[in-house]
């Protein structure tokens, strides 16, 4: 078996997630992207677990199912990522009303003044008017 065709599809699948990555500045579209390349890289494991399937059975060995177990298991990290990445673009929507990723801090934005903490102002000498007689 040759497996060109799905290598192939596989860094086509990857490239695009790759670009998607760096040129997107939606946070949905950026989650897409991601998803992308985690399942070019399923197509590869289940390929590369599929030729060596061919290869032991034609010896007359066990056939492993590594690739499929491990492609399995990036499709449960990638649902659990999806459900993260948007409970995250959700809250930053809310926040800032857009979800574009370009415009998130990095860093802390300076904390609000404590109340406690507060040089409150002083109040004002009561003036002549206000003096009771």
């Amino acid at each position: 078996m040759r497996p060109v065709i799905p290598y192939v599809i596989a860094a086509l699948l990857f490239g695009i997630g790759v670009y998607g990555v760096l040129r997107r500045r939606h946070a949905i579209l950026l989650l897409m992207a991601v998803e992308l390349m985690l399942n070019a890289v399923n197509i590869v494991l289940v390929t590369a677990a599929t030729t060596v399937q061919a290869t032991l059975a034609a010896a007359g060995v066990g056939t492993p199912y590594t690739g499929h177990v491990f492609a399995l298991f990036i499709i449960v990290i990638a649902a659990a990522e999806v459900g993260v990445g948007l409970a995250i673009v959700l809250q930053l929507f809310r926040l800032r009303s857009s979800a574009a990723v370009d415009t998130v801090p990095l860093s802390d934005p300076d904390p609000p003044p404590d109340a406690a903490h507060a040089t409150a102002a002083e109040p004002d000498p009561p003036t002549a008017e206000a003096v009771p007689r």
